[in-house]
């Protein structure tokens, strides 16, 4: 009787261990997509854990380029990283919010910022030409501005 209880005991460890398996498999895999304003879809891909996904853009003031990486941890699109070539209108680090160091090129990049974005969606106005907003996945990069200046976009998470 007493194994009996015990072989019972292990199944449900291992049926909640597989629980918690495949929650985590599901929180380590997710899907991108940018929105125009009307609810069509613009642009999707599949996105998983610790996989980077980059918002890049020309600074309108100074013109150079900034990136703004995001990752996905635990279910949620989080603010990872920022590369910034100048503090200049606007940008620069906020003690204790990541880490700052060169980036190698004259540069800035925070760290660790570790931010998630409120209910997994970012809305954007995208700029015009020369601001150039676009979206890096891995070698891919997407450009947001191809229908005209002043769109609004969302980008958006989805389980």
């Amino acid at each position: 009787m007493r194994a009996v209880r015990a072989v019972r005991g292990l199944a449900v460890l291992c049926a909640a261990g597989f629980a918690v398996v495949a929650g985590d498999q599901a929180a380590a895999e997710a899907r991108l997509e940018v929105l125009e304003s009307d609810g069509t879809v613009m642009l999707a891909f599949p996105v998983t854990a610790d996989e980077p996904w980059c918002l890049l853009w020309n600074h309108s003031v100074v013109g150079f380029e900034v990136h703004d990486c995001f990752v996905l941890r635990g279910g949620r699109m989080v603010l990872d990283s920022s590369r910034q070539p100048d503090f200049a209108a606007g940008l620069g680090h906020v003690p204790g919010r990541g880490r700052l160091r060169g980036d190698g090129q004259g540069g800035y990049l925070i760290e660790g910022i570790d931010e998630p974005v409120p209910g997994n969606r970012l809305t954007l106005r995208v700029g015009a030409s020369a601001v150039n907003h676009r979206l890096r996945h891995g070698r891919n990069e997407y450009a947001l501005g191809a229908s005209g200046a002043g769109r609004r976009v969302e980008m958006r998470l989805l389980p």
